[in-house]
């Protein structure tokens, strides 16, 4: 069947629903200035539709906005019809349970197995790529040969390798093995060792360490490790399962194509998770509470140093125009993307997603994130 594109560009007006609101969260507690800027990522974004969910001192809170259909053009001519001739439909609701692909969030996931191997002294963040995985990094070119001995896990989990980024070549949206994702990257330019370059080549080749090393797949280890103990009832690897877990919506292309179905193959350990919003604000809130690392792990995580203070491991750090600093981490996938920040202590935790590659005004995230965090400095996007 032909793909149907979304209503992004009919987003006026805009239904905003706040819903599940414990208890302990009052409607006036509510942050006044997230359901000011949420609608905006549909209508400046130009999402079909958008959600986020925040766990924090004032409670729990689920809002969720869509772009509204509308009958006739602004000259009383019909509305735009779909790519099958039939007139396009109002966006479904993202809702509180929905699944949903979650890209390098899963970057997180697998950092976290890699620092508990590190903390039961199974490997060492120090031990290079040629120790666990002796062969696999030979680089083409002069002054390469000895790249799997220089690089060592930490510059993986930094993205401080100067490998390349095989979804150069994929876009994204192909289906790899790991080995052939590193094949891949070795025969691009490399970036500069030492320097930060976030390359997906990284944690593909941290999913392939944390297989040797234990003898399972990354997927086993982190359900064994971080989802099953956690209770992330909604958190899957698909591995080669192209459909998502009911409850799901759709998901679509910035050009409009359905993307509902997709190989997260096309990702691996790099990003392909699929999660709901409520496990994901409980795995950050657990990750920064101290529940899945002990302390020197969890500090050598926050520590960003090697990257210069671009990235940690698995996470990164925003400092908000009130001084408050977040940790987290987006992803990035063909028709989602979804971005998590927390406070360092994990006490307070905002996750939102839309149902496209990203919103386009770039500006969005960084208002969200100050009207969710400094309530009281926010300044309208």
């Amino acid at each position: 069947m032909t793909p149907r594109k979304p209503m992004a560009h009919l987003a006026v007006p805009v239904a905003l629903f706040l819903l599940a609101m414990t208890p302990t969260a009052s409607r006036a507690q509510v942050a006044a200035g997230t359901d000011t800027v949420l609608p905006l990522l549909v209508t400046r974004g130009h999402a079909p539709a958008a959600a986020l969910l925040a766990d924090g001192p004032s409670g729990t809170r689920y809002a969720h906005a869509e772009a509204e259909a509308q009958d006739e053009d602004a000259d009383g001519d019909a509305a735009e019809v779909g790519r099958e001739g039939t007139p396009e439909q109002k966006p479904e609701p993202l809702r509180r349970a929905d699944r949903f692909r979650a890209g390098s969030i899963t970057k997180t996931f697998i950092a976290t197995v890699v620092l508990q191997l590190a903390a039961e002294h199974r490997l060492s963040l120090s031990d290079s790529v040629e120790d666990h995985l002796p062969g696999l990094i030979r680089g083409e070119g002069a002054g390469r040969a000895d790249e799997g001995r220089r690089i060592t896990l930490r510059a993986l989990l930094t993205h401080t390798s100067g490998l390349a980024d095989f979804t150069a070549v994929t876009g994204g949206t192909i289906p790899v093995t790991p080995r052939q994702a590193v094949r891949l990257a070795l025969a691009l330019p490399p970036a500069v060792p030492g320097r930060f370059f976030y390359s997906n080549t990284n944690y593909v080749l941290l999913g392939l360490v944390i297989e040797q090393v234990t003898g399972n797949s990354y997927a086993t280890e982190a359900e064994r490790r971080v989802i099953a103990p956690l209770r992330l009832t909604g958190t899957s690897f698909p591995g080669a399962r192209s459909s998502l877990p009911e409850p799901h919506g759709r998901a679509y292309s910035a050009d409009g194509s359905d993307v509902t179905d997709l190989d997260p193959r096309a990702a691996g350990a790099a990003g392909e998770l699929v999660t709901t919003l409520p496990d994901v604000n409980r795995f950050y809130g657990a990750l920064l509470g101290g529940e899945l690392l002990p302390p020197r792990q969890l500090r050598e995580m926050l520590d960003t140093r090697t990257a210069h203070g671009a990235y940690g491991m698995g996470l990164y750090p925003v400092r908000l125009p009130c001084g408050t600093t977040v940790w987290g981490h987006n992803g990035r996938i063909s028709g989602s993307y979804v971005r998590t920040a927390a406070t360092v202590d994990g006490r307070h935790v905002l996750t939102y997603r839309v149902n496209t590659d990203a919103p386009e005004d770039p500006d969005l995230e960084p208002a969200l994130l100050t009207a969710e965090f400094c309530p009281r400095t926010l300044k309208r996007p």
